[in-house]
């Protein structure tokens, strides 16, 4: 039975606040606030802003102009979700990286000691700066408050060996090492991201957000998808 962690660190993407309404569902976000409320210990998330604008994607703007306005767009989504999960009795801060006047500067000293607490502390802004993605911001957050889990919140399963949409054959792997997630280059994941956690020997899971109760349950230490971590015994 693998050890419940102690500390977790959600990386969620923007595409999951989308609904039929557009870039923001409140059944949507419903749905994310009652995934993490019932986590009994803080939580730290950082957000994407998929469902706004991806920089990297952008055929408008270059990508750094692209890329300033989706960490500001991170923003949008940090705090409407404050919002829901406040809405459910919890606690919430929001840490930015882009400093605006809605949001408190990036402080790991300060996220250690909410999450401490039994707060949740949003990360906003990826990492202040263009062409680095969100999952790079969430891996140093995640370091930076002292993070034992990485859970990487995901439309699928986990990681499959092929892409699932394209090959129905495509298998779903439960255990990778980091060596072996980087040397496949699998896109699931930022290759820089992945990377900072091997260094700091911070596991990954990546699983499917929408399977009900799954959050809570890699808080329970259980596992729900595919961990990426160090070799096998």
């Amino acid at each position: 039975m693998p050890t419940a962690p102690t500390r977790i660190l959600l990386k969620l993407s923007g595409e999951a606040f989308k609904g039929p309404e557009g870039a923001f569902s409140p059944a949507a976000l419903e749905c994310i606030a009652g995934e993490i409320a019932p986590v009994s210990f803080g939580i730290a998330v950082v957000v994407g802003a998929g469902n706004i604008l991806r920089g990297a994607r952008s055929a408008l703007l270059d990508r750094i102009e692209a890329d300033t306005l989706g960490m500001l767009a991170t923003v949008l989504n940090a705090l409407a979700l404050r919002t829901y999960l406040e809405a459910r009795g919890r606690d919430v801060f929001v840490q930015s990286a882009v400093d605006t006047e809605l949001t408190d500067p990036v402080s790991p000293r300060d996220a250690r000691r909410a999450l401490a607490g039994g707060a949740i502390v949003i990360f906003a802004g990826g990492t202040g700066s263009p062409l680095v993605t969100t999952d790079t911001a969430a891996a140093l957050r995640a370091v930076s408050v002292g993070a034992d889990l990485l859970a990487k919140a995901s439309n699928v399963a986990g990681l499959y060996d092929r892409d699932p949409s394209a090959d129905p054959g495509a298998r779903l792997l439960h255990d990778v090492t980091f060596d072996e997630f980087l040397a496949a280059r699998y896109g699931v994941m930022d290759q820089v991201a992945v990377e900072i956690c091997r260094e700091h020997r911070l596991p990954i899971e990546i699983f499917d957000f929408g399977q009900s109760g799954a959050l809570r349950a890699l808080a329970e230490g259980r596992r729900v998808g595919t961990r990426i971590g160090a070799p096998r015994p």
